[in-house]
C-alpha cells in the first residue's frame, strides 16, 4: 500500500484488512476513467471509484449519528435531535472534518481534477469522507465505523457549542446540558463548588469547579458564580464527550 495511505490509517486509527477498500474510497471517478480505462475505453469503470461507497457511507453516517445522539441526550425531543443530526451530517461540518484529517492529500484524482484544485473542493472531500466511512464499515463492521464517527465527527470536530447552536439550545445553558448528559450515561450528578473569589467588591472574579464522580472535573473563572459555573460545565461536557464517546459503553470504574 502507498505510504501516504499507511499514514492515513494511523490518523484514523484503523488498519485495513482489505486495503483495496481504502484505495477505492479515495479514488475519484476522474482517476478511475483516466487510469483504469486508458487502454480499454469500452470497459465499465463502475466499482473502481468511490461513488457507490459514498452512497453507502451517507446512510451509515446518518444511522451512527442518530444512535449516538439518542444515547447521549435521551430526554431531548425529536425536533432537537433532528437539528443536532442535521448539523453533524451537514456538508459544512463534514468539510471541516475532512480538512482536519488532511483528507485531500490522500485522494487519487484525474489530471483535470488535480489541475482545478480538486483536493480542496468541498463536494469532493465530503463525498470521499462518506466513502471512507463506508469502507470502514465494510472492512471492520459497524464498530469500526462507529469509532471513527464518534472520535472524528461527533466528539472532536463538532464542538459542543456548535452542536447546541445548531439545535437552537441556549448556549448559556451548559449546566442543563451537562445534567442531561450525565443522566443519560448513568453518571453521578454534577457537583459545583466555588474554589476562589478575588478582586474588589464591585468587580469580583469567581473560580468554580464542577466534578462528575471521581474521574472528571473542570474549573473556570467568571464575573459571577453563574457564568463561571456555565463555563466549567461547557469545558467538562467537551472533555467527557471526547474521552468517553457515545460508543464507549459502560463508564470507567473511576467515574462512579
Amino acid at each position: 500500500m502507498h505510504a501516504d495511505l499507511d499514514l492515513l490509517q494511523t490518523v484514523i486509527q484503523h488498519r485495513f484488512r482489505n486495503p483495496e477498500l481504502l484505495r477505492r474510497a479515495l479514488t475519484h471517478s476522474s482517476h478511475a476513467y483516466e487510469t483504469f480505462l486508458a487502454d480499454s475505453p469500452a470497459a465499465d469503470a463502475r466499482g473502481l471509484d468511490n461513488e457507490q461507497l459514498e452512497f453507502l457511507g451517507d446512510s451509515v453516517l446518518g444511522f451512527l449519528v442518530s444512535d449516538a445522539l439518542f444515547r447521549v441526550f435521551p430526554s431531548f425531543p425529536e425536533g432537537k435531535l433532528s437539528k443536532l443530526r442535521a448539523h453533524l451530517v451537514s456538508a459544512e461540518h463534514l468539510h471541516e472534518v475532512a480538512l482536519s484529517l488532511d483528507l485531500g492529500r490522500f485522494l487519487h484524482l484525474g489530471r483535470g481534477e488535480e489541475m482545478s484544485g480538486g483536493r480542496l473542493k468541498k463536494t469532493l472531500l465530503v463525498d470521499s469522507l462518506e466513502a471512507l466511512i463506508a469502507a470502514l464499515y465494510l472492512d471492520g463492521g459497524l464498530d469500526a465505523a462507529r469509532d471513527f464517527v464518534d472520535h472524528c465527527i461527533f466528539s472532536k470536530a463538532a464542538g459542543i457549542a456548535g452542536m447546541f447552536e445548531a439545535a437552537a439550545v441556549p448556549l448559556a445553558d451548559f449546566k442543563s446540558a451537562l445534567q442531561e448528559f450525565v443522566q443519560g450515561r448513568k453518571l453521578p450528578p454534577p457537583h459545583y463548588s466555588v474554589l476562589e473569589t478575588h478582586g474588589p467588591e464591585h468587580s469580583k472574579t469567581f473560580t468554580v469547579e464542577v466534578r462528575v464522580g471521581g474521574k472528571w472535573s473542570a474549573k473556570a473563572e467568571g464575573r459571577s458564580k453563574k457564568s463561571a459555573a456555565q463555563k466549567a460545565a461547557e469545558d467538562l461536557l467537551r472533555r467527557i464527550t471526547v474521552e468517553w464517546p457515545p460508543s464507549a459503553g459502560t463508564p470507567p470504574e473511576s467515574a462512579a
